[in-house]
Formats: C-alpha cells, sequence, structure tokens
C-alpha cells in the first residue's frame, strides 16, 4: 500500500481512521509544502558542497536538530489557534540535481528523479522560459547550487539566532554562495501584498480538510488531491511511504516606478476619471488593490478578499483575458497545472506601496518577489505556467497579449482594453505593457522527505 495520491478530497489530517502509509507521510514532509508556514522573515541560504561526507553530515545535522515535519507544524498551528503558543521556527531544505551527483549519488540513481526539468536544471532551461541569458544572472545563480536551506518565522530573531547556529555547523570545505533575505509585507487591512501594491497568494490550491472547510465554495473549489504537490522521494528509505515536492526558485525583480507610470498611462489613454482610474491597474493584475477580483466588480471594497470566482461568462469586458491572475489561472481548465506558490518579497523601500504618491518616488529596482513554488512536476506546472500561459499572446483567446506582470518575450502584437467595465466599447489597439518583472536568477530543487535527510 502507499499513500493515495489522487484522492480529490482533502486530507483530514488528524483523521483517526487515518491509515498507517499517510501517518508515515506526514512525519516525514517537510512542512510549508502542503500548508503555508508562516515566514515573515525569512532567510535563504545557497550552499556549495565540496567534500560527500561533510556535506552529508551537515544535512543530517539540520534535519535532526532544527528540522519539523508537516504533522509537527499542522499540531503547532492547531495549538498557536487554542493558546496562542508560537511554534519552532521553519527549516526547509533543497537539493538541486548537481547538489544530489556532489552528494556521492550515482547518475542512475539521480536518474529517478522523472522530471526532465530538474534534472536538466533551470540555466538549460531558460531560453525556453524566455529567460535572460544566464551571464546576466546574479552572479550566486550563475553558479552551480547544491542546496538551498529556508530559515523562516513571524519574528526577525529566531531567524537571525537560527541563521547563526546552521551556519556554525556548516562544514569548512562547503561555501555559502549566496543569501537572500524576504521580509512579508502588509496593506492597511493586514492582507500580504506584492510591491506593485497589489494582494498576493490569495488564490491557492488547498490540501487539507481543516483550510478548505474555512472557503466558500459555490463557485470555485480550491481542494486539490495531494498529488497536485508531492511526488514519491526516489532516494528515501521507502519511496512508498516518503515523499517530497519539486521546488521552484526564482529571484523577480520589480521595476515599480514603470508600473505605476503605465498604470497611469492606461488611464489616461482610456479616458478613466475618478475612482474608475484603479481600473487600470486592476486589468494587467486582474485585481484592484484590495484584491477585489476584477471579474466580480467594477470598483474595489466589498469585504474580504475572495476566492470564490471563476471567469465564466466573462468575454474580457470585465477582467481582460491578459489580465495575470486570468492568465495564470483562468479558473475553467488546467487545475492540474496550479502550483503551490509560497513565495516572499525582497527588499527595502522608503514608501508605502498600497498610497496613491507619484511614479517618481518608487523604486526602480532593489525590490521584488522571491517566487517559490512546490510541483509535482516542474515541467508540467511551472514551465507549462510560464511558457504556455503567461508567455503565450493567444492564450485563451488569439492576439490577446502577454501576462503583463509576469509575461517574458516580444510585444510586437497590439492589445485592446474595455474603455468600460463589462461594456462591449474596446479602446484602440495599443502597445503591450513593456516587462517590469526581471529574473535575476533560480534554481529547481527537490525538498526531501526527513526520511531521506536523517539517514544521510
Amino acid at each position: 500500500m502507499s499513500v493515495d495520491l489522487t484522492n480529490d478530497r482533502p486530507l483530514d489530517w488528524d483523521s483517526a481512521a487515518l491509515d498507517a502509509d499517510t501517518k508515515e507521510m506526514l512525519n516525514n514532509l517537510q512542512p510549508n509544502i502542503l500548508r503555508a508556514h508562516v515566514r515573515d522573515h525569512l532567510c535563504v541560504l545557497f550552499v556549495r558542497f565540496n567534500d560527500i561526507p561533510e556535506g552529508r553530515r551537515f544535512l543530517r545535522t539540520v534535519a535532526v536538530t532544527w528540522m519539523k515535519s508537516t504533522r509537527r507544524h499542522l499540531e503547532e498551528v492547531r495549538e498557536f489557534a487554542r493558546s496562542g503558543r508560537r511554534g519552532a521556527p521553519y527549516v526547509g531544505i533543497g537539493l538541486s540535481k548537481a547538489g544530489y551527483r556532489d552528494l556521492g549519488h550515482s547518475v542512475e540513481q539521480v536518474r529517478r528523479f522523472g522530471d526532465a526539468a530538474f534534472r536538466d536544471g533551470m540555466k538549460r532551461r531558460a531560453a525556453a522560459l524566455g529567460d535572460p541569458a544566464v551571464a546576466a544572472w546574479e552572479p550566486c545563480y550563475q553558479r552551480e547550487l547544491h542546496a538551498v536551506v529556508l530559515i523562516g518565522d513571524a519574528r526577525r530573531e529566531p531567524v537571525e539566532a537560527l541563521r547563526e547556529e546552521i551556519l556554525d555547523t556548516l562544514p569548512d570545505s562547503a561555501r555559502v554562495l549566496g543569501e537572500e533575505r524576504g521580509q512579508g509585507m502588509r496593506n492597511p487591512a493586514g492582507d500580504g501584498i506584492e510591491h506593485f501594491g497589489y494582494v498576493d497568494g490569495r488564490s491557492q490550491p488547498l490540501f487539507l480538510a481543516d483550510e478548505v472547510a474555512r472557503e466558500p465554495r459555490e463557485h470555485w473549489n480550491p481542494a486539490f488531491p495531494l498529488g497536485s504537490v508531492l511526488v514519491a522521494d526516489p532516494l528515501a528509505p521507502d519511496p512508498r511511504r516518503h515523499y517530497g515536492s519539486y521546488f521552484v526558485y526564482r529571484k523577480l525583480e520589480q521595476d515599480v516606478r514603470t508600473f505605476k507610470e503605465i498604470e497611469q498611462e492606461l488611464a489616461d489613454d482610456l479616458g478613466l476619471t475618478g475612482r474608475d482610474r484603479e481600473r487600470a491597474g486592476a486589468m494587467l493584475v486582474g485585481r484592484f488593490k484590495d484584491g477585489t477580483p476584477l471579474t466580480a466588480k467594477g470598483a474595489p471594497g466589498g469585504g474580504p478578499v475572495s476566492n470564490d470566482f471563476t471567469f465564466g461568462g466573462d468575454d474580457g469586458t470585465k477582467c481582460p483575458f491578459a489580465g495575470h491572475i486570468r492568465k495564470t489561472n483562468p479558473r475553467s481548465s488546467g487545475r492540474e497545472v496550479l502550483m503551490a506558490r509560497r513565495g516572499q518579497t525582497y527588499g527595502d523601500r522608503a514608501d508605502l506601496p498600497w498610497d496613491d504618491a507619484p511614479p517618481h518616488i518608487r523604486p526602480s529596482g532593489g525590490v521584488g518577489l522571491l517566487f517559490m513554488a512546490f510541483n509535482s512536476s516542474v515541467t508540467g506546472q511551472f514551465e507549462f505556467t510560464q511558457i504556455s500561459w503567461a508567455n503565450q499572446p493567444d492564450f485563451e483567446i488569439p492576439a490577446t497579449g502577454h501576462d503583463p506582470v509576469i509575461g517574458q518575450g516580444r510585444r510586437d502584437l497590439k492589445v485592446t482594453y474595455p474603455k468600460l467595465w463589462n461594456k462591449p466599447e474596446m479602446s484602440l489597439p495599443r502597445r503591450q505593457v513593456p516587462e517590469t518583472v526581471t529574473m535575476k536568477g533560480g534554481e529547481y530543487f527537490f525538498m526531501p522527505s526527513l526520511a531521506y535527510l536523517r539517514a544521510l
């Protein structure tokens, strides 16, 4: 017997009827995969090993000393709801194909990972993804990364303390090739936002019964099977019971100043006035700043950020087909493509991302998103989303344009926008917005089971 990855029913993780294999999976699965772990303050370390025994010893020490299981994380969440008692910081470990090789695994063993993109590595896939040439990536990411170590918590102090402890255990033969720091941003309503100022991360595939139960599901079902995010860990002691997930990491720099200039220019070109000017940016993102889906309303406001909607019946006169959230989750097909996103914003800024300050005071670089997502297939999920949806001007309707937020590639095609919400009159064809998000580097990793790490 093994864990059922195809069941569409969300996992009741604490049920007394849970079978032994699923319990074993939860006890050996890294946290942050099935349920997002609080990591408002995040440290990301990129490590290269140069000695097999010492590299293995380091990973085993981190896993045994500081890493908790998914089950333990879920128990901590429940305890926090009851008593307010905080859990331990999050520690996650991912290994690249090169990392597995330099930990002593044979070519034949590495071939057990079924995902071709993971075996290639992100550098070899850059051209197909539309990414900048590797020579233009930040120096850290041009190098061969063996492991990523993530340390996160709701408070800065535990992250700093744990970072020092983990680095103290790193052998002299290993090197930290780079480090990133993430820090969550929230608007006045307390919703997580990204640097363009829009609510982010609201629409996620959910795998656990207690999370699904809290969501309205009249129009959209957020429950996804475990097979959307988990795969058997091929090098674990028992791959039938020990699971992991492919982890996509990309550093995306945001040119906020240019994006805000684009919002103003589009509003001017369409003749939008008053509060309706906010619709210009919403047509690029698919949501208003406060998270209100553009397909549901023509103006922001109306309560908590909704995820219970589809684009059915919207012919593009409400939310353009190229709107970012429509491009990356059309909600009519392709459910199997959706990823569990766990990104975090990075970079300091002096302005308030949610206010109406003029574009010239906005940052033009140095801020952005540490994009992170768990996949059961890098090829079929992340790469499909980027190549076939975001970069494809003819998805879902011909000649509608690239994703204006993360789409990459030549923008020769001209596009139109609805002049009024839910009305047929369209603008004259205009050039697509230029790219305001630049990929600075990244890698594909596998987040192995704790059973694998502890057995090294």
